[in-house]
């Protein structure tokens, strides 16, 4: 009985360290190790992250952001040229559908800054629209100034909060 007990034993012992084994060729692939993605193309989490199809990609190459002045929902030439490039990654990339976020500064009453987010993401949509997007993968929603990027009051701060973000997602079925 001493025996059998020594034997269990040695085999959980045997059995825990090859749990802790590193997996090699073959083995369970971490899909975030060393910056890589998961199996598939042009899923979120799939792909090289920063792939030229990665929903990384477009926040940090094509511009997730335009940014407006006071009071304003019209597009800058600076903001025509970020949406024309977010405009041409959507045509490229049709396995995804944006949602585009309208913001406002703390300036105003929240029914104002509802109002002028909305106006702002309307803005975007109509504009990804003109350059070919298809409306049906788009969609707005407007947070006021509800969800500030910078807090503080100074006109540098209010600047960074009057936006649109364009966030990129995979589309239902794909």
């Amino acid at each position: 009985m001493k025996n059998i007990t020594k034997l269990a034993v040695v085999c959980m012992v045997l059995g825990l360290a090859a749990c802790s084994k590193p997996q090699g060729a073959g083995g369970i692939n971490d899909p975030y190790a060393n910056g890589m993605g998961g199996a598939g193309a042009g899923g979120v989490g799939t792909g090289v992250i920063g792939a030229p199809g990665s929903p990384e990609y477009f926040r940090s190459t094509v511009g997730d952001t335009i940014h407006f002045m006071l009071d304003q929902s019209t597009l800058s030439p600076d903001a025509r040229t970020t949406l024309a490039n977010q405009a041409s990654w959507l045509n490229q990339n049709p396995n995804y559908s944006a949602v585009i976020e309208g913001h406002a500064d703390e300036q105003g009453t929240r029914e104002y800054n509802i109002a002028l987010g909305a106006r702002r993401a309307n803005s975007v949509q109509e504009y990804l629209i003109s350059q070919g997007v298809q409306a049906g993968r788009l969609r707005t929603v407007s947070y006021g100034k509800e969800r500030p990027l910078a807090i503080c009051s100074t006109e540098d701060c209010y600047t960074k909060n009057r936006r649109a973000v364009t966030v990129v997602k995979p589309r239902a079925g794909s």
